[in-house]
């Protein structure tokens, strides 16, 4: 579970230094240097929402109790592998385009001398960011924080956030040393399969809440050659849900997950080259 934290801390961290910096960068060059100060407001604005977000998902966490509590959790789960899914698909669109949009945003807002404006685009962006961490961390850190292992909670968060600087200086470098193509394409799979396991531990726990029938249970047995309570199978219990016992309903629910996933990437890839050779055509003419 910590390495889900560590994880998620160090690929969202990566998106929202990666948005300050190009916010930090362009202003540097066009000599704004007045909306450096609101560069800074707009990250502290929007670490305080995701703040914000955290507690008073922790709130109503402590306030909920007994099966309403295991509601909650299940339902964040759900909306935690939603999401992922949901930001791999706007990034795989976005991505390209994403520094010029910005720069673009922050352009007009300079012209017409609106440096608030500047502040409230980089806001929402670390916010947007923020928030998703705290979605996504909601279930783990309270199940630390029931076991009383909040601290290594605290230290692989501090741990990804670290990483993320650190990759985010080396994606600087250029292509020698890591590229952002590279860096988007490996880190979407592993989200991806991260959040097969969050949706395999959501149907599982609604399984428990009765609201889904396990079916054959289990539907077969591998923990002979791969177990999913420590090493490799453990690893990929945790980043790919796998289950060495698993109810039908799992395998049903993992199989659809990946269908629906993988149909999505080929229509927007589809898409994508649609439009291209759209434009081609267009200019071309």
């Amino acid at each position: 579970m910590l390495e889900q934290v560590l994880f998620i801390v160090w690929r969202e961290s990566v998106e929202a230094i990666l948005v300050v910096g190009i916010a930090y960068a362009w202003l540097k060059q066009s000599q704004a240097r007045q909306g450096m100060r609101y560069l800074g407001l707009g990250v502290l604005a929007g670490l305080l929402v995701a703040c914000l977000m955290g507690a008073a998902l922790m709130s109503a966490g402590s306030w909920l109790q007994g099966p309403a509590q295991d509601i909650f959790q299940t339902i964040m789960v759900l909306v935690a592998a939603g999401l992922i899914v949901q930001m791999v698909m706007w990034m795989r669109i976005h991505a390209r385009s994403l520094k010029s949009e910005l720069e673009q945003g922050l352009a007009s807002q300079v012209e017409s001398a609106n440096y608030w404006g500047i502040a409230v685009l980089v806001a929402i962006a670390v916010a947007r960011e923020g928030s998703e961490t705290v979605v996504f961390l909601y279930g783990m850190g309270m199940a630390q924080l029931q076991s009383g292992a909040i601290g290594g909670f605290v230290l692989a968060a501090l741990v990804g956030f670290a990483l993320a600087l650190a990759t985010f200086g080396l994606l600087q470098l250029g292509s020698r040393f890591l590229s952002w193509r590279w860096f988007f394409r490996v880190s979407e799979i592993m989200l991806l399969c991260l959040a097969a396991s969050l949706l395999v531990s959501g149907v599982e726990r609604m399984i428990g809440l009765e609201w889904l029938p396990a079916g054959p249970d289990p539907l077969w047995d591998t923990s002979m050659w791969l177990d999913d309570s420590h090493g490799i199978g453990g690893l990929l219990a945790t980043f790919a849900g796998y289950r060495a016992w698993p109810p039908l309903t799992v395998v049903v629910a993992f199989v659809a997950y990946w269908i629906l996933v993988l149909s999505t990437m080929r229509w927007q890839r589809q898409r994508l080259t649609h439009r291209q050779t759209t434009s081609t055509e267009e200019a071309s003419a």
